[in-house]
C-alpha cells in the first residue's frame, strides 16, 4: 500500500470517529443553532426597519451578523477544541486508538480538520441561505464577492482560535486550568484588549501607527478591521485612525492582514500543539 493512500485512510478513519464524537456531544448542534438564531434575529430586525426607512439590504444584514459573530466565533472554537485532547486522554481513547497503526500527527491533523470544518461549513450554509433568501423574498442582489470575503474573514478567525484551543488542550493537562486559559484567551480577544487600548488612548496621545499596531496584534481586531474595510473603504467610523488606515494602508492590505495574521497565528499554535502532543505521554 502506498504511503499517500495509507495516510488518507488514517485521516479518514480518525476523522469519522471525531465527527461521530462531535455529533454525539451535540456542541455541533449548538453551533448551528447559534448561527441560525443570529441570522433570524438580524433578518427580523431588517424587516422591522423596512416599515420606516426601507429594507436595508441583505448585505447590511449579513455584515451585522458577521460583526456579531466576531465575538462568538472565538468562544465556539475554543469550546470545541480546548478539552479534546485531555478528554481523549482521560477516557482512554488515545490509548485505544494508538494501539492501532495510527500516527500521532495523523490523529492531530484529523481532529483539527474536523473541528474546523464543523464550525465553518454550517456558517457557509447560513450565509448562502441568507443571500438566496434576500434574492427570492426581498429581491436583493446576491453579492457573491462580499459573501466570500465575509466567510473568509470568519474562517481565518476560526482557524486562529481552533489552533489556540488545541494548544491549550495539549499544553495544559489539568481540565480546570485549561478552562481558565480558554476563558482568558476569549476575554483577551474580544474584550480586555479593547478596554486596554481605549485606556491607553485616553491616558496617552498615541499616534495612529501605534494604535493600528496594537490593535492588529489581536486577531479579533485584525478581522474586525478587514470586515470594516469591506464595507467602508474610507473607514470614517474609526476617526483619525480610520483616515490613516484608508490612506496609508489601504483596503487590500487590511483584508490581507485580517486573513493572514489570524490564519498564521492559528497554524503556528497548531504546530506548537502538535510538537507537544508528539512528545507527551498518552496517559
Amino acid at each position: 500500500m502506498s504511503a499517500p493512500l495509507s495516510l488518507r485512510r488514517e485521516l479518514w478513519a480518525v476523522a469519522r470517529l471525531d465527527l461521530a464524537d462531535a455529533l454525539r456531544s451535540r456542541w455541533m448542534l449548538f453551533c448551528v443553532g447559534v448561527y441560525a438564531l443570529l441570522g433570524v434575529v438580524f433578518i427580523l430586525v431588517g424587516m422591522r426597519e423596512s416599515t420606516v426607512i426601507g429594507f436595508t439590504g441583505m448585505g447590511r444584514v449579513m455584515f451585522s451578523v458577521v460583526h456579531a459573530l466576531l465575538l462568538l466565533l472565538p468562544l465556539l472554537a475554543l469550546t470545541a477544541t480546548g478539552q479534546v485532547v485531555n478528554r481523549a486522554r482521560e477516557d482512554g481513547t488515545l490509548e485505544l486508538l494508538f494501539s492501532h497503526p495510527v500516527r500521532r500527527g495523523t490523529y492531530f491533523a484529523s481532529i483539527a480538520l474536523v473541528r474546523f470544518a464543523v464550525l465553518v461549513v454550517p456558517l457557509a450554509v447560513l450565509m448562502a441561505a441568507m443571500a438566496v433568501l434576500g434574492k427570492v423574498i426581498f429581491d436583493q442582489p446576491i453579492a457573491w464577492i462580499f459573501l466570500l470575503q465575509m466567510l473568509s474573514i470568519c474562517a481565518a478567525l476560526l482557524l486562529a482560535f481552533v489552533g489556540l484551543g488545541l494548544a491549550v488542550s495539549s499544553l495544559v493537562r489539568s481540565p480546570t486550568k485549561a478552562t481558565l486559559w480558554l476563558l482568558l484567551l476569549w476575554a483577551s480577544g474580544v474584550a480586555l484588549l479593547d478596554f486596554a487600548l481605549v485606556g491607553l488612548m485616553l491616558q496617552y496621545r498615541l499616534n495612529p501607527r501605534a494604535v493600528f499596531l496594537i490593535a492588529s496584534l489581536n486577531p479579533v481586531e485584525a478581522a474586525r478591521l478587514a470586515l470594516l474595510s469591506g464595507v467602508s473603504s474610507e473607514l470614517s467610523v474609526l476617526g483619525p485612525v480610520g483616515f490613516y488606515l484608508s490612506n496609508r494602508v489601504g483596503h487590500a492590505a487590511l483584508l490581507a492582514l485580517g486573513l493572514a495574521w489570524p490564519a498564521g497565528l492559528g497554524l503556528a499554535a497548531w504546530a506548537l500543539a502538535l510538537t507537544r502532543f508528539r512528545r507527551a505521554d498518552i496517559v
